[in-house]
């Protein structure tokens, strides 16, 4: 008997040590909730997410200000959020997030659309301004500073004067559908290289790809 509860504690401790070595990183998508926005082209921080954690077969729970979902791999912690505050309000969930789990300014990577940058190309940055973004605005208020990594989804620019909020949130044409799966497993590539290499290699190896 004494045997057996040894053993446990055992486990118990290593689990915790364990646990207490792993580093935390804050993985969040950007968009909108709801089911009118979910295949829209603001959406695409939630729709990468999602697409990561569908591959690695991980849920999404609804929990304060975010759903959450948690992957480990390499003695690290993914810890992934899509606020549910809606894009304007997204440094409440960010903000909260990074407190809550206790996770290094250094390990935010924030996901989000990008209309200056051609569709299916990608940037991922350490620092740099909101570009208008309402999102990142939020966030840059709620967190006090705008060095913090972001990955850059481009949506293209292709929209006539006056019609950029009709075409954020509208849906991907056709020819955009068929190119996402592709660009969503880079995505998938460049999280993982984010946590295991760093923002340095990552933006070497996958900027301009």
């Amino acid at each position: 008997m004494f045997k057996i509860i040894r053993s446990l504690f055992k486990k118990d401790t290593k689990l915790l040590e364990e646990n207490i070595k792993m580093k935390k990183y804050l993985i969040v998508g950007l968009g909108n909730i709801g089911e009118k926005y979910e295949h829209t082209r603001h959406n695409i921080g939630f729709k990468i997410v999602d697409y990561f954690c569908s591959k690695e077969k991980i849920n999404f729970v609804n929990e304060k200000l975010a759903f959450k979902a948690e992957y480990n791999l390499k003695g690290r912690k993914f810890i992934f959020i899509k606020p549910n505050t809606y894009m304007n309000l997204s440094g409440k969930a960010v903000k909260y997030w990074l407190q809550k789990e206790n996770v290094p300014l250094e390990n935010l990577l924030i996901i989000t659309d990008d209309l200056n940058l051609p569709f299916g190309h990608f940037r991922v940055k350490g620092k740099g301004s909101d570009g208008g973004h309402n999102g990142l605005k939020d966030i840059q208020e709620k967190i006090n500073t705008s060095v913090y990594n972001r990955l850059r989804f481009g949506i293209s620019a292709t929209f006539s004067k006056g019609k950029q909020v009709d075409y954020v949130l509208g849906e991907w044409s056709v020819e955009e559908k068929a190119s996402l799966q592709e660009r969503l497993d880079k995505c998938t590539e460049i999280i993982k290289s984010f946590v295991l290499s760093g923002v340095n290699n990552t933006m070497n190896t996958f900027n301009g790809k």
